[in-house]
C-alpha cells in the first residue's frame, strides 16, 4: 500500500496535465487520442505476457521492472518534450492514464500478492481500503499539477509542466525501495484434488462471463476518463490551475466511495454495493456534459468518480474469488479484457472532440456502462460471494 501510495502521486498530477501538456505543445485532439490509445494496447499486451506466469514464478522482480521502466520513461520526458520522445515516455510509462497507484500492466501481480495475504471474508474491505489509499495519492498529484499555473510566468507556457515529471520519478524509486525489501511468500501449488478438472471447466466458464462484460466496461471508461482534463479544458477554457483542484476533488471522493463501500461489502457481499454505485454513477456520467458552467460539471464528474470509482476494490476482490489458485491468471483476464476495449476509447473520443462533438463520448460511454451493468447483474447475480464466504 505504501508502494500504491507513492506511485499515485505521479499519477494523478499526469492524469490532470499531461494531455494539457501535450496540447500546449499544440499536439491535435487525434494526436492525443491516438498515443493514449497506444499506450493502453501495450500495457495490456504487458499485462498478458507476465500476469499468468507470475502465479508460477513470482511477483516481485516483475514489479521491481516495471519501476525501473517508469523511472527511465520519467526522466525521457524530463530531458525532452521532441515528440519522439514524449510518445516512448507515453507508451513506456503509460503517462496520462493513470492507474489510481497501481502498478501499471502489472496491477494484477499486485493484487494476486495481496490476496496471498488477506483471509478471502476481509478483501472487500482491504481491497477497498487500498483503492482508496491510490484515490488520496491521485488527488495529491492532481493538486500538484495545479502548481503549473503559477510556473508559467518564470517558466513559460511548455516548461512549466516539465518539473512534473519529478513526482512519477520519485515514486518509482520510493516504490523500487519498498517492494526489494517486502519478502514474497513461497508459491507452492497443492496436489490435485478429485474434481479438479471439472472446477477448472466451470472457473474458466466464469471467467470468459468476466470478458464479456469488462469489454463493455472497458468501451465506456476509455470515451471519457483519459482525455477528461483535455475535456475541460476544450469545453471550459481552463487550465492546470483550476482542472487539477477539480479532479483532485473527484480522486478525494473515489477514496471515500472505496472506503464506504468495502464497508458495505462486509454485511451486502460483493455484488450489491456495486451494483447500487453504479447506477448512481451512471446517472451522473449522462449529466457531466449537459451542464453549461466548468464548477457544475466538474462537480459531478467528482460524484460520478466517487460513486463508480468506488466499487473498483471490491470488484478485484470479486476477480480474486473466481479462481482456487490461479489468481495472477484471473487478475490479468480482468485488467485485459478492460485495458484492450478501453484502449479504443480515447481515439474515438479525440477524433469526437476535433470534430466538436463535446457531449457524444459521455453518451456513447454511458450506453457500454448502462450494458455493462445489466449483464453485472444477469452474469453475476448467482454467484454469492459474501465476507462469510
Amino acid at each position: 500500500m505504501m508502494a500504491r501510495a507513492a506511485r499515485s502521486l505521479g499519477q494523478g498530477a499526469l492524469v490532470a496535465a499531461f494531455t494539457l501538456y501535450l496540447h500546449a505543445l499544440h499536439w491535435s485532439a487525434s494526436a492525443i487520442g491516438a498515443t493514449l490509445t497506444a499506450a493502453l494496447l501495450l500495457g495490456a499486451l504487458a499485462t498478458l505476457a507476465v500476469g499468468p506466469s507470475s502465479d508460477r514464478h513470482g511477483r516481485r522482480h516483475f514489479l521491481l521492472a516495471y519501476e525501473a521502466i517508469q523511472a527511465g520513461s520519467a526522466l525521457l520526458a524530463l530531458a525532452s518534450n521532441s515528440p519522439p520522445a514524449l510518445v516512448t515516455a507515453a507508451l513506456l510509462g503509460g503517462f496520462g492514464r493513470g492507474a489510481n497507484g497501481g502498478a501499471g500492466p502489472f496491477a494484477p501481480l499486485e493484487q494476486a500478492w495481496l490476496a496471498h495475504a488477506v483471509p478471502a471474508p476481509k478483501r472487500g474491505l482491504v481491497f477497498s481500503l487500498n483503492a482508496a489509499v491510490g484515490f488520496v495519492g491521485m488527488a495529491l498529484g492532481a493538486l500538484a499539477a495545479g502548481t503549473v499555473h503559477f510556473l508559467e510566468a518564470p517558466l513559460g507556457p511548455v516548461l512549466a509542466y516539465r518539473p512534473l515529471f519529478l513526482l512519477p520519478l520519485a515514486g518509482s524509486l520510493v516504490a523500487f525501495i519498498l517492494i526489494a525489501r517486502l519478502p514474497e511468500p513461497r508459491f507452492v501449488r497443492a496436489p490435485r484434488p478429485p474434481g479438479e478438472h471439472a472446477a477448472r471447466r466451470d472457473e474458466n466458464r466464469t471467467l470468459a462471463r468476466l470478458v464479456l462484460i469488462n469489454i463493455l466496461n472497458g468501451l465506456g471508461i476509455g470515451m471519457v476518463a483519459p482525455l477528461i482534463a483535455y475535456w475541460f479544458a476544450l469545453r471550459f477554457h481552463h487550465g492546470p490551475g483550476a482542472i487539477g483542484p477539480a479532479l483532485a476533488g473527484s480522486f478525494l471522493l473515489g477514496g471515500l466511495g472505496s472506503l464506504v463501500v468495502g464497508r458495505l461489502s462486509t454485511r451486502a457481499g460483493l455484488i450489491r454495493p456495486v451494483v447500487i454505485m453504479r447506477i448512481l454513477g451512471l446517472i451522473l456520467l449522462i449529466a457531466v456534459p449537459l451542464v453549461p458552467e466548468f464548477g457544475l460539471s466538474a462537480g459531478l464528474y467528482a460524484l460520478r468518480r466517487g460513486a463508480t470509482g468506488g466499487t473498483a476494490g471490491v470488484r478485484q476482490a470479486l476477480v480474486m474469488a473466481l479462481t482456487s489458485d490461479r489468481r495472477g491468471l484471473a487478475a490479468s483476464v480482468h485488467n485485459v479484457s478492460i485495458q484492450i476495449p478501453r484502449a479504443i476509447g480515447p481515439l474515438l473520443s479525440g477524433l469526437l472532440l476535433q470534430a466538436g462533438m463535446f457531449e457524444t463520448p459521455f453518451f456513447v460511454a454511458a450506453a457500454f456502462q448502462a450494458a455493462y451493468l445489466l449483464l453485472y447483474v444477469r452474469l453475476f447475480r448467482d454467484f454469492a460471494v459474501t465476507a462469510g464466504e
